[in-house]
């Protein structure tokens, strides 16, 4: 009998033993920056000449390590060896695959410090925020594990005399999984296992930026059972290799988190019946946000300061539940303001080399640009009050940047920008601010500031997210607490650790004998 679910506690990095264990552990992982990962190819190590280099964003001549890039020959190789896996792995028992899962977690959960430092060097992330990324990782295995033993136990229906009716669920065939950067272990795990533990078989296209970390959690599943080619590591180009997968017809799911124009483009090119296919593709995306902090006037002002810092500069705005909008009532607009300003300035940027580290540096060069660019655009769609400089000199690291008085239809408004930059507008009223939080295409995450249940009331029904939050940040997910997912241009709503996610990767079957 397994025990209850909870959510897996963050470490206090303000306790001394915790600093000491997450410092020897950083130590510790330097003898392996620079290795270099194979493919897995049907439990086959396969190594190439063509390599994606992973680099410390925080650092970026140090080299985390080199991994084999596959090219369209080994993912026809990669298809075949799942597709023959899934004529085995669809009938192990429910019980044996949620095993794996739950061995796994113990294994990350006994390695943690490993993985967080490996974490911090590859994506750049400060310490609280690796941490939880790895601990929400450990969460989507635990979490699926016991969701999965009771899926299995089917839907009752209704039988009638002389009739046994049964309904349940099986899974679909092969999945591919093409996970993000920015939370390059957590989803990068909970989309993996997910299918896994339903039954089908996976090909990991991991992100580009942060292919390492993938590569070692593909070892962890291997020693904790997986068999041959039932998980299958293949990074490589989205164009040359990702494009290949989605199309192929042997594939039967495709879960995507990444950008809007590509996850659109993901959508329609599965939507394709392609020659000896026989079933239609199933997608699950998630494609952003443009996410809103809504302040009312009789709001908390330091929640909603601290709500809105948090927001916006956590893993310096890298994530799709970002608050990169603050919409104010007028009333205490200027107030919110000069404190959100004041709060923003006392923040540390630099390679979270330590705890003291606030915010570490953006994932690249691309990202550096394009961000730095949308100030640019900023500077002349609002007032510049904060931050809006960088520096790529010997790491990717741009200052907390906050815009005042942005038009509410300006692009800085409207555009994700995947950054440390919030633009702040100002509302007469709380339902010109609910309007102004409605108006973009993006339908992630949201947040309210108020002490009025009627607003909050009015808010719950008419705010067009899939994850609202009251008189907190507008981030920080947990699994089996705020199922994830949202609306609109957002993608799918699959609802990422919640009590529907798993049912998405099978396919439900009714069986009705007489007698």
């Amino acid at each position: 009998m397994l025990t209850p679910y909870k959510h897996e506690p963050f470490t206090d990095f303000t306790v001394e033993i915790n600093r000491k264990v997450l410092e020897n552990a950083l130590n510790h992982i330097q003898k392996d920056l620079g290795k270099d990962y194979p493919l897995l190819v049907g439990g086959e190590n396969i190594s190439t000449e063509a390599k994606l280099v992973s680099y410390n964003p925080g650092k970026k001549e140090e080299i985390i390590g080199t991994v084999s890039k596959a090219d369209q020959a080994l993912a026809e190789k990669a298809v075949g060896a799942a597709d023959q896996a899934f004529q085995t792995w669809r009938y192990t028992e429910a019980v044996d695959r949620s095993n794996i899962l739950l061995r796994a977690a113990a294994i990350i959960r006994r390695r943690k410090s490993e993985f967080t430092a490996l974490l911090i060097k590859e994506a750049g992330k400060p310490w609280k925020e690796a941490d939880a990324d790895i601990a929400e990782g450990i969460d989507f295995m635990e979490y699926y594990a016991r969701q999965m033993l009771e899926i299995d136990q089917g839907k009752a229906i209704l039988s009638r005399e002389g009739e046994h009716n049964r309904y349940f669920y099986i899974p679909m065939g092969v999945a591919v999984t093409i996970p993000p950067w920015n939370f390059a272990f957590a989803i990068m795990v909970g989309t993996t296992v997910a299918p896994l533990v339903t039954g089908n078989t996976v090909i990991l296209k991991p992100a580009s930026a942060t292919p390492v970390i993938a590569a070692k959690f593909v070892e962890v599943l291997r020693e904790a059972g997986v068999p041959d080619g039932v998980i299958n590591f293949l990074p490589g180009s989205g164009a040359e290799v990702g494009d290949y997968l989605v199309d192929h017809p042997k594939t039967s799911l495709i879960t995507f988190t990444g950008s809007r124009d590509v996850g659109t483009r993901i959508y329609e090119r599965a939507s394709a019946v392609q020659q000896k296919q026989s079933h239609l593709k199933r997608v699950i995306v998630e494609m952003g946000g443009k996410d809103t902090v809504v302040v009312d006037k009789d709001a908390d002002i330091d929640i909603a300061v601290d709500a809105i810092v948090t927001s916006a500069f956590g893993f310096s705005g890298q994530k799709c539940s970002a608050g990169s909008r603050a919409v104010i009532h007028k009333d205490v607009y200027e107030e919110v303001l000069q404190k959100v300003i004041a709060h923003t300035e006392k923040l540390t940027v630099g390679e979270p080399t330590s705890n003291d580290v606030y915010m570490g540096p953006v994932i690249d060069q691309k990202s550096f640009d394009k961000i730095m660019g949308y100030i640019e655009i900023g500077k002349k769609e609002g007032r510049l009050v904060a931050g809006g400089n960088g520096d790529d000199t010997k790491g990717y690291f741009i200052s907390p940047t906050i815009f005042a008085d942005v038009d509410v239809e300006a692009r800085i408004m409207q555009e994700e920008i995947f950054g440390p930059v919030v633009a702040f507008s100002k509302a007469d009223d709380f339902d010109e601010a609910l309007a102004i939080a409605n108006n973009s295409e993006y339908g992630l995450t949201g947040a309210v500031i108020t002490n009025n249940r009627k607003h909050i009331r009015k808010a719950t029904m008419e705010f067009h997210v899939g994850n609202l939050y009251f008189n907190r940040n507008c981030t920080g997910a947990i699994v089996g607490y705020h199922p994830f997912g949202g609306f609109k241009m957002s993608g799918t709503d699959s609802k990422a650790g919640g009590p529907d996610y798993l049912g998405l990767h099978m396919l439900a079957k009714t069986v009705s004998e007489m007698y």
